[in-house]
């Protein structure tokens, strides 16, 4: 079992954080827009202050502001992942020039890798084999795909000669 440190107490994970994430986005914009007039730090402070008092006062809004942002962190971290295999790849930006098909091709390696870390990172590898290989649908399912991905291939070679 591993060892809870104090950032992990329950005082910090639904009151504090979420009170210093509203009071700091909310001073912000108050900040930023200048409802209140220039030069009107402490008025905005305040208002913001009992905005984020208000916010954590009741739990369901706070259990979707936690929420939100532990997707948002996660979405960070794997676009992170993402661009950091796709530099690895080109050793370059992915607006800058190349090979148009080796960029697509490291595209598609990089979103099939991303995605294969995700379900081993999430431990969901058999639950997700189970689903998409040993359902009733399954079997019809994988035939349409593969028919699909045969069909738009021979269409953009099609499309290829013709330019």
């Amino acid at each position: 079992m591993a060892a809870e440190i104090f950032l992990q107490n329950e005082i910090f994970t639904r009151f504090v954080f979420p009170f210093l994430l509203i009071f700091f986005i909310v001073f912000a914009i108050l900040e930023k827009t200048k409802i209140f007039g220039d030069d009107k730090k402490q008025l905005d402070a305040l208002v913001a202050f009992v905005i984020g008092l208000i916010f954590i006062a009741f739990t369901y809004p706070t259990v979707i502001a936690t929420n939100m942002i532990l997707f948002l962190t996660i979405a960070i971290v794997v676009s992170f992942v993402g661009l950091l295999l796709w530099g690895f790849v080109s050793g370059q930006a992915p607006n800058i020039g190349g090979e148009k098909w080796v960029k697509w091709g490291g595209a598609v390696v990089i979103i099939v890798a991303v995605i294969l870390a995700l379900v081993w990172a999430m431990n969901l590898q058999g639950e997700t084999i189970d689903f998409l290989f040993k359902n009733d649908w399954s079997n019809a399912f994988w035939t349409n795909v593969a028919f699909v991905v045969v069909i738009a291939i021979a269409l953009a070679l099609v499309m290829k000669k013709w330019e």
